[in-house]
């Protein structure tokens, strides 16, 4: 795709309703705006009225938007536009050569966009198409997210049920919404219920779900304890409630489960994206990047979906702040002041924080790194965001050598 000779600049200010278009030549004349309604028809409108506005080819048109995906960006690129994308933030900045007031407005904003890129084009991001496979994986993933979240938060309601009438389950184990338990509330979803249940038919319902902590005689004694004295029909109406909750709990179970086998058959399923590289490492990067301790199938999604890029540029440094783990220094005179960066993709700061700390658990170098900044006074969230960097660091350096990762290698400090 062409990156110079570039004919004509175009901001597309984009919005829930409306959007708005501003057209530039390279001198900065106006050639002129329009706004389109979010539909098939407006999003088609807009591409025909940037190619009768431009009258060049598509490849000579810069088209400059705040967010880097969406059907507005789809369509754009689709029809063969170079498609910039832009921090908001920078976007702010840049308002500020308009005016200083503060005033916002979408005509302005497209217009902004479009002399910026055109003034400053190496501070927006070319957008290039992404594998179908990467999207449907960075999808699923986000799903995963969105039904773990769900999960805990069905799990810590039937707690709170089971809190104001019968406590002793909370007890039996951590996970509350673990089959074993969910099983367990439908045989015996009371105190009086567990007066009279069997030992024989709890020591199946062990047998069945594999439960060896607890014996029937054990858990029996736990659930006939001293019950909470509670006001006429409480019982009844957290029984009540907690069927709802089960069935809604049971069923966010099943579509995780489900989830969890998509994301391990997309996963395996990048391994075959044709790559550009002439000389093809030995091992494909899903591989490479599993073999590292911490790696498990979710964070290996967030990886390969929503750090593609980077992943594969191989860029430590842009990996490091897409994740939030490098900091923000500021500096003004004698000051120095280094914070934590905000500005970064939730989900893959997350992802990477549960990777720094599985691998603390795992990793004997992980383990003694982590130990020696909480030891120089770092929080524990800052050391596994320095656990964080310095395994982004790794993955990178195998990604490019094309290594798999070995427990036995000693670090390159330690080998000096």
């Amino acid at each position: 795709m062409m990156t110079d000779g570039i004919a004509t600049y175009v901001g597309v200010d984009w919005a829930s309703v409306t959007h708005y278009a501003f057209a530039l030549d390279p001198e900065g004349g106006k050639l002129g705006y329009k706004g389109f309604v979010h539909s098939g028809d407006g999003l088609a409108e807009l591409v025909e009225w940037i190619r009768r506005t431009a009258a060049v080819e598509p490849g000579r048109v810069a088209i400059g938007i705040e967010v880097p995906h969406g059907p507005v960006v789809e369509s754009l690129m689709e029809a063969g536009f170079q498609v910039y994308a832009l921090n908001p933030k920078q976007l702010d900045r840049f308002r500020d050569r308009f005016t200083v007031a503060g005033a916002k407005d979408d005509r302005r904003d497209a217009l902004v966009l479009a002399d910026a890129l055109r003034t400053d084009r190496q501070a927006y991001r070319l957008l290039e198409p992404m594998h179908p496979t990467i999207i449907e994986l960075r999808e699923w993933s986000r799903m995963t997210e969105d039904l773990s979240a769900e999960r805990n938060r069905l799990a810590n309601r039937f707690r709170h049920q089971l809190w104001r009438y019968f406590p002793q389950v909370i007890d039996l184990a951590e996970d509350w919404a673990s089959l074993w338990i969910l099983d367990l509330w439908d045989l015996i979803p009371t105190p009086a219920r567990a007066r009279t249940v069997r030992p024989e038919t709890v020591a199946k319902l062990l047998k069945r779900t594999k439960v060896r902590r607890w014996t029937a005689d054990t858990l029996l004694e736990q659930l006939r304890s001293t019950p909470l004295i509670v006001a006429p029909g409480v019982a009844d109406a957290c029984v009540a409630h907690c069927r709802v909750i089960l069935q809604r709990l049971r069923l966010v179970i099943d579509q995780l489960r489900t989830a969890l086998k998509h994301l391990d058959r997309l996963s395996a399923a990048v391994a075959a994206i044709p790559s550009t590289d002439p000389t093809p490492p030995r091992h494909h990067d899903p591989e490479i990047l599993q073999s590292i301790p911490g790696v498990g199938p979710i964070v290996l999604a967030a990886l390969l979906s929503e750090a593609h890029d980077a992943v594969v540029r191989r860029d430590a440094q842009a990996l490091r702040g897409l994740s939030g783990v490098a900091p923000v220094t500021r500096r003004s005179g004698k000051q120095t002041l280094v914070i934590m960066r905000q500005s970064c993709p939730r989900r893959l700061r997350t992802a990477v924080y549960h990777w720094a700390r599985v691998a603390v658990m795992r990793d004997f170098n992980c383990r003694n790194r982590y130990a020696a900044l909480r030891k120089r006074g770092h929080s524990h969230a800052r050391a596994l965001r320095s656990i964080g960097s310095r395994l982004i660091g790794v993955a990178c350096a195998m990604l490019s050598t094309g290594e798999l990762f070995d427990a036995a290698r000693q670090p390159q400090q330690a080998s000096a």
